[in-house]
C-alpha cells in the first residue's frame, strides 16, 4: 500500500488569501494512503524543501503530493528534493491550487472546496504512479540560428566565441535584417551601419560560423540535443567559390526595372543584383522571374562580362541536412503595409509613407542619397506630419491589439534628424500616448520637444486626403479640445510591427508554442524568458514580441548562454514519461505513427503470445529516446494499445473519479 505525504503551500498570500490551506491539509489526511499532511508558507524555499525531505525519511513516504503553483514553475525543484531524500522523483505529483484555483476565485469557500478536489485528484493519481528511470541521449555539439538579423548575428557570435559550431540560416541573400536598412539608432543617434557592419563581417569570418544565406529551414525532426534539420538552399545562379563580388555584372544588366526591395521600392535594381553595398556575403543573386536568360534563354550579358566565370544558369535548389543540439529562432519582424487603412490615403497618395520607407528616404545610402524628397515630385517637404499607432493598440480585426513599442522612439528620432538637416521644417506628431520604456528614452523624447521644437499633438487622425498639391491631415487635439487640419507635404505612418510571415510554419515544424499574434511564446515570462516550452528551442529578438535594438541584443546574449549551457553537456537525461505499446492488443493500424510529431513510432513484425493464440504480426514499437511524451498516440489508438508512462489512462481516470466523487 502507498504511503503518501501531502504538502500544502501558502505561496505567501497568493494561495492563502483565497484558499484555507489548513482545511485542505486536514481534508487530505482523510484520503486513502495518506499518512502525513501539512501546510507551510513557502514550500519551494529551503525550509519548505527540508520539511519535505524530513517527512519522506520519517514516514517512509512512497509518494508525495505538493499542493502549490503550476508544475511548470517548481515541479523540477520538488522532484530534485524528493530524489535527494531517496524517493523516485516521478513519485511526486503537483496539485495546481494557485493558477487553477486561488488566482481565478474570489470566494474562499468556493476556492477551498476546489483546492480540496484538486488535492484528492493528485492523491488518486500518485497511488497508481510507478517509479520511472530517465534514460540518456548524446548531445550534438552544434547550434542552428534561424534568422540573420542583429538578433541572429549576436546569438551566433556568442555561441561561436564559446567554441561551438553554429549555422545561420537566412532567407534573404544577405544577413543584416531590418537593422541594415536603418540610418541612425535611438537614443544615441549613432550610425546603424557602423554598429551592424562590423558584426556582419565578424560573424562571416568566424571559423565556427557557417552562413546559409538565401536559404530556408523546410523540415525539423528529433528532440533536444539531437535535431535533424533540412535546409533548402535556393539557387543564386552564382558560383560562390569563383565570384569576387566585383559587381560588374550588376552594372551591365539591361533589365534594371525591378523594384529595389532594400530601398522599399523607391528605386530600381537589375535582374542580377547585390542587395546593398555592405552585404554579407558580398555575392550577387539573379532574380529568376526577371532574368531574360532564365526566362527565355536570351541575353546572358552578365555571364559574358564576368571575368571570374562565376555565372551559372544551371544551378538548382539543394537540400542540406544537418544535425544540431539546439535551435535558436531569430526570425525577426515586418512592418505592416497600412493598405487596409483607407483613411490615411496610403494607397492613393505617394507622399504618405511608412516609417521604414521614410528611413530609406533619409539614409545617405538610400535612393535619394540622404536628401529628403517627396516621392511625388522630388521636392523637399517643408511640413511633415507623423501619425502614431497605425495598426497598433486597436480592437478591430484590421489592427494589432499590442503596442509595437519602438514607434514613439523612432518617430522622435526621425523628427530630430529631419530638423538637423532642415531646421526650417515644421513637424507635427499625432499620438495617443508617448511610451519611452528604456534607459535615456524619456530624455530623448523630451529633447525632441524642448530642443528641436517638435509639435506633439495628443489626438487621433480621422482622415488624410490630397488637396491642391498638399496632403491634408484632419485630426483632433484633445488638449485644446478642438478639431484641426494641417496642410502637409508628407505624412509618415508609424505602422505596427508583426512577426515575419515564416514564423507560423516554422513554429509548426518546431512544435513551438505561439500566441494569437504569431509571436513565439516563452516557457515562462519571468524565469525562462528566452526558452521555448519545446526543449532545445530558444528565442532571440522580435520573434517573441516587439523590442528595440538594445533589448534584442541582450536577449540574443541570453539565448546564447542557454545554448552554450546545453551544448556543454555530453549527455542529457530523457523524459521517462514516454509512450509504451501493449503489443498483445496492437492491431498494426499505423494511426499512432501517423500522428506522432517526432517520428518515434515504427512498426515491426513480432511474435505475439497470448493465452489463446501464438502468432507473428505487425505491431507498434516506440523509440523512447525520440518520444517526447506528448500523448497524441494514446488518444488516437483505436485498440487502447498505446499508453503514456506517468500519465496512463488508468491514472487519468482515477483523477476523474476523485474529482467526481
Amino acid at each position: 500500500m502507498q504511503r503518501i505525504g501531502v504538502f500544502v503551500c501558502w505561496c505567501g498570500s497568493n494561495i492563502a488569501a483565497t484558499v484555507d490551506v489548513k482545511a485542505v491539509a486536514e481534508a487530505a489526511k482523510g484520503q486513502p494512503g495518506v499518512v502525513f499532511a501539512t501546510d507551510y508558507q513557502y514550500m519551494c524555499s529551503e525550509s519548505g524543501q527540508t520539511i519535505l525531505k524530513d517527512a519522506i525519511k520519517e514516514y517512509g513516504l512512497t509518494g508525495v503530493v505538493i499542493c502549490s503553483c503550476s508544475p511548470r514553475m517548481h515541479e523540477a525543484t520538488f522532484r530534485k528534493a524528493a530524489e535527494s531524500a531517496g524517493l523516485n522523483p516521478y513519485m511526486v505529483e503537483i496539485a495546481n491550487i494557485r493558477e487553477q484555483c486561488s488566482w481565478i476565485h474570489k470566494d474562499m469557500e468556493v476556492a477551498t472546496e476546489k483546492a480540496i478536489i484538486l488535492a484528492k485528484a493528485a492523491i488518486a493519481k500518485v497511488q497508481l504512479n510507478k517509479p520511472l528511470v530517465a534514460g540518456e541521449s548524446e548531445v550534438v555539439k552544434r547550434a542552428l540560428v534561424i534568422g540573420g538579423g542583429i538578433a541572429g548575428i549576436q546569438t551566433a557570435l556568442d555561441i561561436a566565441e564559446a567554441g561551438y559550431k553554429v549555422d545561420i540560416v537566412e532567407k534573404q541573400p544577405t544577413i543584416g535584417g531590418k537593422m541594415a536598412q536603418l540610418d541612425k539608432t535611438f537614443p544615441t543617434l549613432d550610425c546603424a551601419a557602423c554598429i551592424l557592419t562590423p558584426k556582419m563581417v565578424d560573424v562571416a569570418a568566424h571559423e565556427n560560423v557557417t552562413i546559409y544565406s538565401y536559404s530556408e529551414v523546410v523540415d525539423v525532426k528529433g528532440f533536444v540535443g539531437n535535431f535533424t534539420v533540412q535546409i533548402k538552399k535556393k539557387p543564386r545562379y552564382i558560383n560562390e567559390n569563383l565570384c569576387t563580388g566585383c559587381g560588374a555584372c550588376t552594372e551591365k544588366c539591361p533589365m534594371k526595372k525591378q523594384p529595389n526591395e532594400f530601398n522599399m521600392g523607391f528605386d530600381k535594381r537589375g535582374a542580377i543584383y547585390i542587395p546593398f553595398a555592405q552585404a554579407v556575403p558580398k555575392l550577387p543573386v539573379i532574380d529568376a522571374d526577371a532574368c531574360l536568360m532564365l526566362k527565355n534563354g536570351k541575353c546572358g550579358l552578365c555571364s559574358k562580362i564576368c571575368e571570374a566565370h562565376a555565372i551559372d544558369y544551371t544551378q538548382k535548389e539543394e537540400i542540406i541536412e544537418e544535425r544540431y543540439g539546439a535551435i535558436v529562432v531569430a526570425t525577426g519582424f515586418n512592418q505592416i503595409k497600412p493598405t487596409q487603412f483607407e483613411e490615411y490615403a496610403y494607397n492613393t497618395c505617394p507622399d504618405v509613407v511608412t516609417s521604414l520607407e521614410y528611413e530609406r528616404l533619409m539614409n545617405a545610402a538610400g535612393p535619394t542619397k540622404g536628401h529628403l524628397q517627396r516621392p511625388s515630385d522630388g521636392q523637399r517637404p517643408k511640413t511633415i506630419v507623423f501619425i502614431q499607432c497605425v495598426g497598433s493598440r486597436g480592437d478591430s480585426c484590421r489592427e494589432k491589439s499590442y503596442c509595437s513599442k519602438i514607434c514613439c522612439m523612432y518617430t522622435a528620432k526621425h523628427a530630430m534628424l529631419t530638423k538637423d538637416h532642415y531646421p526650417d521644417t515644421d513637424i507635427h506628431v499625432f499620438y495617443i500616448d508617448i511610451r519611452t520604456p528604456g534607459k535615456n528614452f524619456d530624455e530623448f523624447y523630451r529633447r525632441a520637444v524642448e530642443q528641436y521644437g517638435v509639435d506633439y499633438i495628443k489626438g487621433m487622425v480621422g482622415k488624410v486626403y490630397e488637396e491642391n498639391g498638399k496632403v491634408m491631415v484632419q485630426g483632433s487635439d484633445l488638449i485644446d479640445n478642438k478639431q484641426i487640419t494641417i496642410a502637409a507635404d508628407m505624412v509618415v505612418l508609424a505602422s505596427a510591427v508583426e512577426p515575419d510571415p515564416s514564423a507560423r510554419s516554422l513554429g509548426t515544424m518546431l512544435t513551438a508554442s505561439m500566441d494569437t499574434n504569431d509571436f513565439f511564446t516563452e516557457a515562462h515570462a519571468k524565469l525562462r524568458p528566452v526558452e521555448s516550452p519545446t526543449a532545445g528551442v530558444f528565442l532571440s529578438g522580435m520573434c517573441q514580441g516587439p523590442k528595440d535594438i538594445p533589448e534584442t541584443v541582450s536577449q540574443a546574449g541570453a539565448a546564447a548562454v542557454k545554448v552554450i549551457g546545453l551544448l556543454a553537456k555530453d549527455k542529457l537525461k530523457n523524459n521517462p514519461c514516454v509512450a509504451a505499446c501493449n503489443q498483445s492488443v496492437c492491431n498494426g493500424c499505423s494511426q499512432c505513427a501517423n500522428v506522432c510529431p517526432y517520428g518515434a513510432i515504427t512498426y515491426v513484425e513480432k511474435e505475439i503470445r497470448t493465452p489463446e493464440v501464438r502468432e507473428v504480426r505487425r505491431v507498434a514499437e516506440v523509440n523512447e529516446a525520440v518520444c517526447q511524451g506528448c500523448g497524441a498516440c494514446t488518444v488516437t489508438c483505436p485498440s487502447s494499445a498505446m499508453d503514456l508512462k506517468g500519465f496512463t489512462n488508468r491514472q487519468i481516470m482515477a483523477e476523474v473519479d476523485a474529482i467526481c466523487r
